[in-house]
């Protein structure tokens, strides 16, 4: 009878409980579903959208300007006077404005410097800044400070894409990790159920003691409990992976009950260029958003350096009753008007204070950058030995569970002959089971790991 029972045990531990093969979601389309449909990957995708109308505002500072001026005053039947000006204005990237008026103006008391034709008299020239402003003005630094920006929303888009990576990678890994570990545990429930049928028929028998009975049942239940576990860390496990799971109009999506994971292990292997990582993360966003900070701190430190420079702004108009005379004028000989402004602070504590405090943050954001890079590219080392050491362990551990199966095989053939007990078969298969659960532990830290160590390196979805 103990050779017919235990043919049983053999035969039931090389069951495949999986008697159908339901739908895998595999890791590879999940991340696609992911990166395309989840909200974070949106959001992402505003960035770019928020830079592009951050250079567009920006470049509203060099739109033409149209304008328009009416004033008359008429008092005890008299026109005072009675003064039309139309114009347009044209700012320019090298700092030149451009400029066009109309103007016609009549009245009794007119001043005579506003004393026009009848008919109107055109003008046309442009103002230049001499001093302060000729290399760099307001209106470019904010321009550039706009497409710097921009370029920098490109690091913080991807940032937020190889945080949501990571985030999805563990999700993904732990589901997989919950449903491989409730699947061996429903095969530890099936053994011991058959086990103990097995040990209750040889009691009826007489071939065992009542004793083995309680210590079957008891294992029994012990296994039931784990699965217990097992299933409600699947449930929870499930319900964070449904978090990044959306559909194409943004709604969220559940999965369905029978789908699963793919396997932790597979024979295709996880290759990670450690070269080329270490190289990737001198571009790693961080470092990319501090640059682009710099760049910008740049640009108000230029912009403070021109503000100790007088301003010199020279005007200059030609003056003409219709457009047929603009080609026949010359400079300062007739029909014209200029002017030119110039002022200075004699102390300049504004400006050298103002650009003493730009030069401040600079070096001290170009401290806190050589910081940051110092700290990625140790974070990186650090990933990098940790996925050799998991590496090592899965290669020691596999070799460990293979030991175990076979000593548990031995204890089951010693107990066949009568030389062993049912205590020593039973703790020999815990310590395969509890054996296995660890080493899907390994392989799912493993595949977390590959995903850590792509991170530290600034690469996530690429």
């Amino acid at each position: 009878m103990k050779r017919t029972l235990f043919t049983l045990l053999l035969i039931a531990s090389g069951l495949n409980l999986q008697a159908q093969v339901p739908d895998t979601l595999s890791f590879e389309t999940y991340l696609e579903w992911v990166k395309a449909y989840h909200p974070l990957s949106a959001q992402a995708d505003i960035m770019l959208t928020m830079g592009d109308m951050e250079v567009r505002t920006a470049r509203g500072g060099f739109d033409p300007l149209l304008y328009g001026n009416l004033d008359k005053k008429s008092y005890d039947e008299k026109t005072y006077y009675d003064k039309r000006e139309a114009g347009i204005s044209i700012p320019t990237w090298a700092g030149i404005e451009l400029n066009g008026a109309f103007e016609q103006n009549s009245g009794q008391y007119l001043n005579p410097e506003n004393s026009v034709p009848s008919g109107g008299l055109l003008s046309a020239g442009a103002s230049v800044n001499l001093g302060q402003g000729l290399i760099l003005d307001d209106r470019r630094a904010g321009l550039r400070k706009a497409q710097i920006y921009q370029q920098s929303t490109e690091s913080e888009r991807k940032s937020m894409l190889n945080e949501l990576y990571l985030q999805a990678t563990d999700a993904y890994w732990n589901w997989s990790l919950a449903y491989e570990n409730k699947s061996l545990l429903v095969e530890g429930v099936l053994l011991a159920k058959m086990r103990f049928q097995g040990v209750k028929t040889s009691y009826e028998q007489g071939d065992f003691p009542a004793i083995d009975t309680v210590e079957a049942a008891s294992q029994l239940l012990n296994r039931e409990y784990n699965l217990q576990k097992a299933e409600n860390e699947l449930f929870i496990r499930t319900q964070n992976l449904n978090n990044f799971l959306w559909d194409e109009s943004g709604n969220p999506i559940a999965l369905n009950q029978e789908t699963i994971p793919e396997k932790l292990y597979t024979e295709q292997a996880l290759i990670l260029n450690e070269e080329e990582l270490r190289v990737l993360v001198g571009g790693h966003p961080e470092l990319m958003l501090a640059d682009y900070e710099l760049a910008s701190l740049n640009v108000d430190r230029r912009l403070k350096a021109q503000q100790i420079i007088p301003v010199v702004k020279l005007k200059y108009n030609f003056l003409t009753e219709n457009l047929n005379q603009f080609d026949q004028a010359s400079f300062f000989e007739n029909n014209y008007k200029w002017g030119l402004t110039v002022y200075t602070p004699l102390m300049w504590r504004k400006a050298r204070g103002g650009m003493r405090l730009a030069e401040a943050k600079i070096d001290f954001k170009q401290n806190s950058r050589d910081l940051k890079e110092l700290q990625l590219r140790t974070k990186l080392e650090n990933e990098l030995n940790g996925w050799s050491a998991v590496n090592s362990q899965i290669n020691t551990y596999t070799r460990n569970v293979a030991a175990l199966e076979m000593l548990l095989q031995g204890e089951i053939r010693k107990f066949e002959i009568g030389e062993s007990s049912l205590f020593l078969v039973n703790s020999r298969e815990v310590s395969v089971f509890s054996s296995k659960i660890t080493l899907n532990e390994l392989l799912s830290k493993r595949k977390v790991s590959f995903a850590k160590t792509r991170f530290a390196a600034g690469v996530g979805f690429d």
